[in-house]
């Protein structure tokens, strides 16, 4: 069986965990710290905060950046559903515009367009997303958003290491926060770094990162700095004002929730950053054998191409007969995927107003896509099978 994605365990990995099992702390302790910033490191960020999911990752940043009822927040149709459901969560109202059918990122002109024919303050934020690891451009976003006072949210779950190319030639590297307010990413299994479940937040913006620590363990605080109580409620007595609050003493001073990271995940995460420049070669590797195997076949009717920069979450390939070559592809043990059925046709998101027709490009792009197995461990003889499989159904 040849799935489209597939975590990488190794022994290195069984034993940071064992480790993390047999330590003093399953949750709440100092390895989730050492993840945080390992992979702000790695990143190229000044903070990150380790969270249950990529879901929750992006709840709390909509949270943080303080989404409201109403409020009207763009995004991109072709995408997995959290980047729009988060802004339902905080009651706001999502607004689709259409993709780039070249790049199948958000389309920056359809955006401007959306934003210059409403009046200021209409829109509150922009949430693009790297899909299949290829980086938005967000020096291009983050000038169109101050132009209109928006805030920029980067769903960069499918990008950990890929970048773009700024005005100046120098290379930008996805959630390193020198553009997005936020940005996100997730470690579940298929994705670069696995820890089964998991996800990160990264920015460069010290009040966010606060808050989001906040959020993100039922909006309580153990920072004596911020109480609001007096020392004497906090202590069940009168003290001193000028004494310490006692050790026992936590206070919750806004709805949060508890979205937390576990130790022994942060031991996994740790072992599998340490290979994440391996991973990311080794699927642009496998980009470029399947971009040289279909150059010129008039089956193919558009790809992800090989991109300086992409991270290869994802490679997709459009064709006609998809249902077809994806029923075909399964009679030879290849289980390849659709990323993704577009969100505003999704019954929720038809139920607020959404039609066909609204979104053509991304429209068109789900008839035809198909993302074909990627995944640092696919053999060479894997992908020659992959290949020739989908030759012999054109053939």
């Amino acid at each position: 069986m040849i799935p489209y994605g597939k975590q990488h365990i190794t022994q290195a990995d069984i034993d940071a965990v064992s480790v993390a099992l047999q330590g003093d702390f399953l949750t709440q302790g100092p390895t989730i710290l050492a993840f945080e910033q390992a992979f702000s490191k790695y990143i190229g960020c000044a903070y990150a905060v380790a969270v249950a999911n990529g879901t929750a990752a992006l709840h709390l940043s909509a949270l943080a950046l303080n989404v409201q009822p109403g409020q009207k927040i763009i995004t991109s149709p072709i995408t997995f559903a959290a980047s729009a459901n988060c802004i339902r969560y905080c009651g706001g109202e999502v607004v689709f515009a259409d993709i780039d059918p070249k790049t199948y990122l958000l389309d920056i002109k359809k955006v401007q367009a959306l934003l210059e024919a409403a009046p200021r303050g209409t829109y509150h934020g922009i949430v693009p997303v790297d899909f299949a690891g290829n980086a938005v451009d967000l020096e291009a976003f983050r000038k169109l958003a101050n132009e209109h006072g928006l805030w920029l949210l980067e769903d960069a779950c499918h990008a950990p290491g890929g970048f773009f190319t700024d005005g100046n030639g120098q290379p930008q590297n996805c959630g390193n926060g020198q553009f997005a307010d936020l940005a996100i990413f997730s470690f579940h299994p298929v994705k670069h770094i696995a820890t089964g479940e998991g996800g990160m937040i990264t920015t460069n913006d010290e009040k966010l990162y606060r808050k989001l620590l906040e959020l993100r363990t039922h909006g309580i605080t153990r920072d004596t700095a911020q109480f609001k109580n007096s020392k004497s409620f906090a202590a069940g007595q009168p003290v001193d004002e000028q004494s310490s609050f006692p050790g026992w003493y936590m206070e919750m001073q806004t709805l949060g929730y508890n979205y937390r990271f576990t130790d022994f995940q942060a031991a996994l995460g740790i072992s599998q950053l340490s290979r994440a420049d391996e991973g990311i070669a080794r699927r642009r590797a496998i980009a470029e054998r399947y971009q040289k195997a279909f150059e010129n076949k008039t089956f193919i009717q558009g790809q992800s191409g090989v991109v300086a920069g992409h991270a290869y979450h994802l490679y997709v390939i459009e064709v006609p007969n998809r249902l077809g070559l994806y029923n075909y592809l399964r009679e030879q043990q290849i289980f390849a995927q659709i990323h993704y059925i577009p969100c505003h046709l999704m019954p929720y998101y038809r139920d607020l107003g959404w039609n066909e027709g609204d979104l053509p490009m991304a429209e068109t792009y789900y008839k035809h896509c198909i993302s074909l197995p990627m995944y640092p461990t696919l053999t060479d003889e894997q992908q020659d099978f992959v290949i020739q499989s989908i030759k012999n159904f054109y053939a």
